[in-house]
């Protein structure tokens, strides 16, 4: 099992930058694919982000294309959300996840992540 624990979070204008960050620690950390979901009010937790193993292939939702970049130091055991153009429908509070399995290819269903960190709220204002 790994823990994980969510930074960066926040109020911030449209058309902001937030860079929200992921400490793990527990279960090797550089072996596993990460990602980032998200959950407004009254909506279901969705996908936002992930990033393999490596770092080297990532997959994002399509409505933050261009606008937000994940990325992970694995010497840091720590993973990155850089989020840019923020606009008031990116609210919801936003949680970090690892991989309950070693995948070729980072996942995007939530069930495929076995832990979660407390989740970080982000709010954008108009």
């Amino acid at each position: 099992q790994v823990q994980l624990v969510e930074s960066g979070g926040g109020l911030v204008q449209a058309g902001g930058s937030l860079r929200l960050s992921c400490a793990a620690s527990g279960r090797s950390f550089s072996n596993y694919a990460m990602g980032w979901f998200r959950q407004a009010p009254g909506k279901e937790r969705e996908f936002v982000a992930s990033i393999s193993w490596t770092g080297g292939r990532t997959y994002y939702t399509d409505s933050v294309k261009g606008r937000f970049t994940i990325s992970r130091d694995n010497a840091k055991n720590t993973v990155y959300l850089q989020m840019n153009s923020l606009k008031p429908e990116d609210t919801a509070v936003y949680y970090c996840a690892a991989a309950r399995e070693i995948f070729t290819l980072p996942p995007t269903q939530a069930s495929r992540f076995g832990s979660w960190g407390q989740g970080t709220q982000v709010t954008v204002s108009s």
